[in-house]
């Protein structure tokens, strides 16, 4: 007879073992998935592509974000965000669970001559240890809409102890209608499983983030084969902003 919840984060890991029928992207074996993910870098993957996310790149050419400070990438797979921050001046760490991800990301780094801070592991048990904030940015493309739902509690905890007041969150997810699953929270735990990824709305994020100002949450552009940057219209991309003076250091 097991009674073995005691606090919040034993209630997690109850919901997390609900998830573990299937066998992908959250699960007790997910770096096992993302590694068999990561491992045919020929695979006709839109991310595999070598190039920052195009409303990362706006956001700094507008002024919204500046260079140098320091950045944590979150799910950085490949390390073509890291890879761009580094070479604006960041002070980059970037954590991924899967270790064939973070082998090819330290390969991108290492032939563009550029400086990252590889972890591997999950990073809501990093952080705080091997991830110590403030982090000046914090971007996640492709991390937040593969949680399931109740481990937005443990990402907003993330936020909160590692964004550095006046800091940045540049977020890109599934958009409601055009990628990800649809189903309401509750029926996840119904019928365990992500489903491939959730979807979320403008109101979701703003509802889920409204500790955060908002400074501009739209689809991303959809850029063709030829530009040096990643967009796909699928996607929502969002920058929101922590309240707080900003580090005067950074």
């Amino acid at each position: 007879m097991d009674r073995n919840i005691r606090d919040v984060d034993d209630v997690l890991k109850l919901l997390d073992g609900l998830f573990a029928r299937e066998a992908d992207r959250w699960t007790a074996d997910a770096a096992g998935w993302w590694n068999g993910f990561y491992g045919d870098r020929s695979r006709a993957v839109p991310f595999f592509v070598a190039k920052p996310d195009e409303s990362l790149v706006s956001c700094l050419e507008r002024g919204w974000v500046a260079p140098g400070g320091r950045a944590l990438d979150l799910g950085c797979g490949p390390g073509r965000n890291a890879l761009y921050l580094a070479t604006q001046g960041f002070e980059v760490d970037a954590v991924d669970l899967s270790d064939e991800a973070i082998t090819w990301a330290r390969q991108r780094v290492q032939e563009a001559g550029a400086q990252v801070r590889f972890h591997h592991g999950d990073a809501f048990e990093l952080a705080g240890s091997a991830l110590t904030g403030p982090y000046d940015l914090i971007v996640d493309s492709g991390c937040f809409h593969h949680l399931p739902p109740h481990r937005r509690v443990s990402y907003l905890a993330l936020l909160d102890r590692l964004l550095a007041p006046g800091g940045h969150l540049a977020l890109t997810c599934f958009a409601s209608g055009a990628m990800g699953s649809e189903l309401p929270d509750a029926d996840f735990y119904r019928e365990p499983g992500l489903h491939g990824g959730l979807a979320y709305t403008p109101e979701s994020l703003r509802w889920i983030f409204a500790d955060l100002t908002e400074v501009e949450l739209r689809r991303m552009r959809d850029e063709p084969a030829d530009s040096p940057h990643f967009g796909e219209a699928f996607l929502w991309t969002a920058l929101f902003r922590r309240p707080g003076a900003a580090n005067p250091l950074t």
